[in-house]
């Protein structure tokens, strides 16, 4: 996400605003209007933006058919699509070419999921929950393979991934996982922190599916949890008899919104601060080619 976050700031650096963003870059209400408040115009589809614009795809990745209507207006067009989201749409298309039919475990309406289902029109299967896994029907039960939303709570992903394997025992899977290495990373850590914290905290918005995973997974360890978008959101009473509180954040949630939480929790009496790491993340993802190679004609022009 961060990357997505720096590929808009990258371009209004760039290029002279306005910018124009298909659907949010990130599903966090502190970022959108921050880059707003920069030069970046956001729009729900292409339709919206004037011929020859320049147009960022968001991180959530977008179908063929967005593609084509891009190239239509004649969109000079930045892809932030995240790699892992590159990935799962690489994955299905393979699993399509083998004749497969594919499912996606997924929540309906979500963009990535949208962007997913793009690549193979009418035949990817979408399943949301344990009762559509029990009852979704393939045309060859022996040829069957399955992709993930990247946002997902694990352990609800892994529930339904096994009601398909029972169903299906020759299902292909990816041969990695497809939920984001970040979401796993944030989802462990708060289950080790729920064993000590009776209330958790998740810096994020309501629309980003994993900042909401990451307050049910705290929910569903045993501690009360709230979403908020910032520390001004925070209710003094929910602070009432609690001598724990945990603090995590979604994956597009701004370091120095953290810091601010901290600061309050300060402020209103917490003693110690604990930082908890489960896994180091050390993964880095190369910019979009449409920005290296203008980040390249600059410098050979100052030469």
């Amino acid at each position: 996400m961060d990357r997505a976050i720096d590929v808009v700031n990258m371009a209004l650096e760039l290029f002279e605003p306005p910018v124009y963003v298909r659907k949010e870059i990130v599903h966090n209400r502190y970022v959108i209007e921050s880059l707003a408040r920069r030069g970046a115009i956001f729009v729900d589809e292409v339709e919206s933006i004037p011929e020859g614009s320049l147009t960022i795809f968001s991180a959530h990745g977008v179908s063929p058919e967005v593609r084509a209507r891009a190239a239509a207006r004649r969109l000079r067009v930045i892809d932030a699509t995240c790699p892992l989201v590159t990935k799962v749409h690489l994955e299905a298309l393979r699993f399509g070419r083998e004749g497969r039919t594919v499912i996606l475990i997924g929540h309906a309406g979500h963009e990535e999921v949208e962007g997913t289902m793009g690549e193979l029109p009418g035949r990817i299967l979408l399943v949301g929950t344990v009762e559509e896994a029990e009852r979704v029907e393939v045309l060859n039960p022996d040829r069957v393979a399955v992709v993930t939303q990247t946002t997902l709570g694990v352990d609800d992903a892994q529930v339904i991934l096994n009601v398909l394997r029972r169903r299906f025992p020759t299902l292909a899977t990816p041969a990695s996982d497809d939920i984001c290495y970040a979401t796993q990373n944030r989802q462990t850590a708060v289950k080790r922190l729920t064993q000590q914290a009776q209330l958790v905290l998740v810096l994020g918005s309501d629309n980003s599916s994993n900042s909401r995973r990451l307050r049910e997974v705290a929910e569903s360890y045993g501690a009360r949890a709230y979403l908020i978008d910032d520390a001004s959101a925070i209710d003094l009473a929910w602070l009432e008899d609690v001598e724990c509180v945990a603090l995590t954040a979604g994956a597009s949630a701004p370091e120095h919104l953290v810091q601010d939480v901290v600061e309050f929790l300060k402020q209103a009496g917490a003693q110690t601060v604990e930082e908890v790491e489960s896994v180091p993340e050390r993964v880095t993802f190369i910019l979009p080619q449409e920005l290296t190679r203008e980040i390249a004609r600059r410098g050979e022009d100052r030469v």
